[in-house]
């Protein structure tokens, strides 16, 4: 069992169905993400940067697809794909929104329904972005896990980039 203040028990349970345990690393995996990614261009000439906490979410989650349906504590709950390269084509989406927030941020993969980019900044913090809004999932990768599978509300950002 991992600490219990890291994830509540229906999150991790959710996780380890998925595969991940304490400990995973996959690092020489997140290197090839991370090479993928900060390859690529957009047609206007963006390109990702993979911050520290992106290449430990790749080192610890990525190729992991987290279940989670049914009710959540306030909304539906939300899998999660972690790839990063389902966001590869977002170089100018997260390059408009890191400059709102005052912070660079990489794609680390997507809701399970493929409805939502799920992206990291260089402060450890996960937004969501959708066709609807963007989002504020948490202050690092365990809590927006948390936030998605357990189904909490994420909260969302205002013109200005913040929220409350």
């Amino acid at each position: 069992m991992t600490d219990p203040a890291r994830f509540p028990a229906d999150v991790e349970s959710a996780l380890r169905e998925a595969g991940w345990a304490p400990g995973r690393d996959e690092r020489s995996r997140a290197r090839m993400w991370a090479l993928a990614l900060a390859s690529h261009a957009s047609p206007s000439g963006h390109q990702h940067t993979v911050v520290p906490a992106a290449m430990a979410a790749f080192a610890e989650f990525g190729g992991l697809t987290v279940s989670a349906a049914g009710a959540g504590a306030a909304v539906a709950r939300s899998g999660i794909v972690f790839d990063p390269l389902r966001g590869l084509h977002s170089a100018s989406t997260l390059a408009g929104l890191g400059e709102l927030i005052g912070a660079r941020l990489t794609p680390i993969g997507e809701e399970e329904s493929g409805a939502a980019l799920l992206a990291v900044d260089d402060r450890g913090r996960v937004f969501v972005l959708d066709h609807t809004a963007d989002w504020y999932a948490g202050a690092s990768v365990d809590e927006a896990i948390t936030t998605l599978v357990a189904g909490r509300l994420p909260a969302r950002l205002n013109d200005e980039g913040t929220w409350a």
